[in-house]
């Protein structure tokens, strides 16, 4: 693969930026190695624009607005209000067209708020980079980084746009989200030839890519669209994959348009063949079309969405990708690491032992100059470390490094000491026993460490069963060398132990219990040992914890894995490319899987998970592959999230139980009737202004209560339990339309102008109604609605009662009715109701979810 001749405006000297000298590439983007000015930078960005591959996902208010009438069906009905212009139907046309305005400005004014709540929300969460500007070190938005920026990076970090290196220090970069190689690339400065393929470009760093090790200095070149990752994203349609539940609503949406044109067809044709007039019986099949197309859903799920991401945030979680909020919900797995998450985050050392398991005075200075002087990922265990010891060690200086990598799992400085230079190692043990040749026992002299493995290990079980992970610590002297490599890290001298602790949290085992009670696994995986990890465990409140070791899990199929991770709660010795096998393996057994993570190595496991979980501590790399930010590394926060997430879902599912029972119904009922009547049972102008009424206390359903039962279980998505729903609800919701029709013919002997009026106040104030039955599993009184829902079901039977002697009467086709026919308007909708709640409650003990 080869870079694109497409560069940034005054850059097109730059297209083979890796074949020419830094100081070149300096010089023809008018920077230097201490970055720009800020004035500078402003104006390449006004000339360049905005670093980013991809809209923002702002849309205008103006276009938000034209969205409301784009659809199929509002497009269907402006044609039919200028074909009723067209045919001097004026009164018709200009009522339709009102109808359309007023749902449209509705939709507009909900869905806009909800797209100005969620900018708010995104900006708290956004990826930064150290970048240099008027000579000093700031930490900036990416979006704002132009070229000429001269940036550092460190392990953890995103690179932000195509850069050309300017220095390195062991840097290692995964670029598997450009060239699909999953291992390390080692970058560094160096001329390559201008035909080098994208994956060999060892002096170029990607838009994408992430540090994995190491740390660096790079001059921005390329930003935005221009990026080789820009590249690929013009020529793919790059969305995320959908998710179980947009997956059903694209399927119920199908279900109710087949539906739709099924009847639409038949309903002209037959009206049509018994001789009705043809725009009558258009204009009726096009209404009950718009009655039975579920058009609000799409603003209903964002509402529902933007409001529930708006909750979360007050509890301190923020929601990236505003579809995770359902899947959040579905949640029944939820995979971590102990750090932070079971445990307090807060890493302390326990002592600092030699291998005959005294305290080292020597041991702990090597340790805190390790902590000390390396220029990597500062972490917990540095900190605790340097927290520790109390020794001076400002004299000590820096003269190289070996940064930690997940291989090699160990980090090594280069400093000097009495004259002499000395390598300091310290990382896992065995890792660390691999390099070392000698042990120090406290003599004259170092001794082989062959006869003192097996106290070391004894040392080391002995610790970890206690629950402290523990560390290995080794020295060197280069004798006068003063640049080291990996192929240093030989034949060095075993110095001792450092063991570190980080209690599990207060109230965790509890909080756990919670979790539980809410249909939620924890399964904790750990790059720790085995008996740190069964301490924890153990300490937590998992009883008997069965653990998998990342060596057995490398020996299992995939199918024995698929099996395996479903009883095992303990994954310990992990390595990080095996985090992403546990968790695909837990949604191949048909999981909604949660992982939570903060680190570099984290970042392939959260893209995996149904729900990625990070904080907002966390490396850029972490955050940015996560749906889900939480502002406190706390489970309880995570809790407080899960049942909003439920409550959003729950409150989206009312819309769809709302759209297939009353209104689906009274449609179909409506069809029907207009075959046998003599007359349209509702004039099109009526149907629309029914669809637009019933709409209205379905928009506030998003603040709707939620009954505590709702979200005590995972919420998942159940075609064929809202298919049972619609035909139940439909077919008592159509018994009583016919009721009605009986009612109003043989009762009453209402003309048409009456029987429309009649059946319109008693379709409505069903809708309306009914709408307080289905939205609860209790007994609907027993459930208190939100305030706006009943707020606006209350205005809309109101307004339903007095339409018929109101001014408006005339112009939609309305007259007075009798006072003993509302007596038995209401007699039939009270008894629908209370029907609707008996059969609700037969309902969920028959096909209960």
């Amino acid at each position: 693969m080869t870079s694109s001749s497409k560069t940034n405006p005054g850059n097109e000297g730059l297209s083979t930026f890796w074949a020419l000298p830094t100081t070149d590439v300096l010089n023809q983007l008018n920077t230097q190695v201490s970055g720009l000015s800020q004035d500078t930078a402003q104006k390449i960005r006004k000339t360049v624009g905005s670093n980013l591959i991809k809209p923002t996902g702002e849309t205008s208010a103006l276009g938000l607005l034209v969205r409301q009438f784009n659809s199929p069906i509002s497009l269907i009905l402006i044609i039919a209000a200028i074909l009723s212009f067209f045919l001097n139907d004026i009164t018709d046309g200009v009522i339709i067209l009102i109808i359309i305005l007023v749902s449209g400005l509705l939709g507009f004014w909900q869905e806009r708020g909800a797209s100005n709540a969620m900018q708010q929300l995104r900006s708290i969460v956004v990826a930064k980079t150290t970048v240099l500007r008027d000579g000093n070190e700031q930490e900036l938005p990416d979006e704002q980084l132009v070229p000429g920026d001269v940036i550092t990076l460190r392990s953890g970090d995103l690179v932000p746009a195509d850069c050309c290196l300017l220095s390195s220090n062991e840097l290692f970069v995964n670029e598997a989200t450009l060239t699909g190689e999953t291992f390390p690339v080692d970058k560094q400065p160096c001329l390559l030839d201008t035909t080098t393929p994208l994956a060999k470009r060892r002096n170029t760093l990607f838009m994408g890519s992430s540090v994995v090790s190491g740390s660096g200095s790079a001059v921005i070149v390329q930003t935005g669209t221009n990026t080789e990752l820009g590249h690929i994203a013009e020529r793919m349609n790059s969305t995320p994959p959908e998710t179980d539940f947009e997956h059903g609503i694209r399927r119920f949406g199908y279900l109710l348009m087949q539906i739709t044109m099924v009847l639409v067809f038949l309903i002209f044709a037959i009206n049509v063949f018994l001789h009705k007039p043809v725009l009558d019986a258009f204009l009726f099949s096009l209404a009950i079309a718009v009655g039975l197309t579920p058009q609000l859903l799409p603003a209903i799920i964002s509402i529902n969405l933007a409001k529930g991401a708006s909750r979360m945030a007050e509890k301190q979680v923020i929601v990236k990708r505003l579809s995770s909020i359902e899947n959040l919900g579905s949640m029944n797995v939820l995979c971590s690491d102990k750090t932070g998450t079971l445990t307090d985050g807060t890493v302390k050392v326990d002592r600092i032992i030699d291998v005959n398991g005294n305290r080292s005075a020597r041991a702990g200075l090597l340790a805190k100059l390790n902590a000390q002087l390396q220029q990597g990922f500062h972490n917990p265990i540095d900190v605790a470390i340097l927290s520790f010891v109390p020794d001076d060690s400002s004299s000590y200086p820096r003269v190289d490094e070996i940064p930690y990598d997940f291989i090699r799992k160990r980090l090594t400085i280069l400093t000097e000491e009495n004259g002499q230079t000395i390598m300091v190692t310290k990382g896992a043990l065995q890792n660390t026993l691999d390099v070392c040749q000698f042990v120090d026992t406290g003599g004259p002299s170092p001794e082989p460490i062959a006869g003192h493995l097996v106290t070391i290990q004894k040392t080391f079980q002995e610790l970890s069963a206690n629950g402290f992970r523990t560390l290995g610590l080794a020295t060197k002297n280069t004798n006068g060398k003063r640049t080291i490599d990996k192929r240093d890290e030989a034949g060095m001298t075993f110095l001792g132990f450092i063991s570190l602790f980080d209690s599990p949290k207060a109230g965790i085992q509890e909080t756990l219990g919670t979790l539980r009670n809410l249909g939620i696994q924890i399964k904790m995986i750990t790059g720790d040992n085995v008996l740190v990890a069964q301490a924890v465990a153990t300490a937590i409140g998992i009883k008997t914890p069965e653990v998998l070791t990342g060596s057995q899990l490398r020996q299992l199929s995939s199918e024995a894995l698929r099996h395996k991770v479903t009883t095992t709660h303990v994954f310990a010795e992990i390595e990080p490319n095996q985090k992403e096998s546990i968790i695909l393996a837990l949604k191949k057994r048909g999981y909604v899987v949660g992982y939570m993570g903060d680190g570099i190595n984290d970042a392939s496991a959260l893209h995996a998970a149904d729900v990625g979980i990070s904080v907002d501590s966390a490396v850029s790399v972490a955050k940015e592959s996560a749906d889900i930010v939480l502002l406190k590394q706390d489970l309880n926060v995570l809790i407080d999230g899960v049942r909003e997430g439920r409550r959003t879902f729950t409150n989206t599912m009312k819309y769809i139980f709302m759209a297939t029972s009353a209104n689906f119904g009274n449609m179909v009922s409506m069809a029907g009737a207009s075959i046998f009547l003599p007359f349209l049972p509702l004039l099109p102008v009526q149907i629309l202004l029914t669809n637009l009424l019933t709409d209205l206390p379905e928009m506030t359903i998003a603040s709707d209560n939620v009954d505590p039962t709702a979200i005590e279980k995972p919420a998942k998505w159940d075609m064929t339990f809202i298919r049972r729903f619609m035909m139940t609800f439909g077919l008592l919701s159509s018994i009583f339309d016919y009721l009605s029709f009986g009612v109003l013919l043989w009762v009453f002997n209402a003309h048409e102008a009456l029987f429309q009026t009649g059946w319109f106040v008693e379709s409505v104030m069903s809708a309306s109604t009914i709408v307080l039955v289905v939205r609860t599993r209790q007994v609907f009184y027993r459930s208190r609605p939100g305030k706006w829902l009943l707020i606006a079901t209350g205005l809309i039977v109101g307004v339903v009662l007095l339409l018929p002697i109101s001014p408006l009467a005339q112009v939609f086709g309305f007259v007075a009715m009798p006072g003993s026919l509302y007596g038995a308007i209401i007699g039939v909708v009270g008894s629908y109701v209370l029907l609707a709640e008996r059969l609700k409650h037969w309902f969920y003990r028959t096909y209960n979810q």
